[in-house]
């Protein structure tokens, strides 16, 4: 690979997670908002919190495949789509409530505050959701799938049967007296 097509491809994929950042921006500006709104409606942190990631979710989903992956499809697609971002980005966001409603919890001046806790949580979960994001919802993967997928009908539509892949036999590793 040549260095030029390296440099272009760091530069493409930084302008990427720069777009991406700014949805979580503003994703987290909707969770703070409606966090805030919860906790004066009565809720408790942990509740109000529930409510304001679902909601910050909803909208980030919504920027993020249209204006940054550019790649939210119509339909059954989008349909599709939701549920895999939701299902994806589910373990990114567990973290981010565990790690909101951990500090909570302690009470400490600073640290147990609901904006710091929020702040914490939402940084662990960025990095575990882009990655979730750009791979498995809106990136190569999934067209790496559907053309596979959409192949592999196309061949059983004609007839054609593909021939069972051989069968590997593991070769038995050498002695280890015999490695050097």
């Amino acid at each position: 690979m040549r260095p030029g097509r390296v440099v272009r491809g760091c530069a493409r994929e930084g302008r990427l997670a720069a777009r991406y950042t700014a949805v979580s921006l503003v994703g987290f500006a909707v969770d703070a908002t409606c966090l805030q709104a919860g906790l004066s409606l009565g809720l408790g942190p942990a509740w109000a919190r529930v409510a304001s990631l679902a909601l910050a979710m909803q909208a980030t989903f919504l920027l993020n495949g249209r204006h940054v992956f550019g790649s939210l499809g119509p339909g059954r697609a989008a349909v599709r789509q939701w549920a895999t971002y939701m299902g994806t980005n589910a373990f990114g966001n567990l973290c981010n409530y565990w790690i909101f409603v951990t500090l909570v919890s302690t009470h400490w001046r600073i640290v147990g505050e609901p904006a710091f806790a929020l702040c914490a949580g939402s940084a662990c979960a960025w990095a575990l959701n882009y990655g979730c994001t750009r791979w498995l919802v809106f990136g190569r993967a999934v067209r790496l799938g559907r053309t596979v997928l959409r192949r592999a009908g196309e061949r059983r539509r004609r007839g054609e049967v593909s021939p069972a892949p051989a069968r590997r036999v593991p070769r038995p590793a050498a002695p280890r007296c015999a490695r050097r």
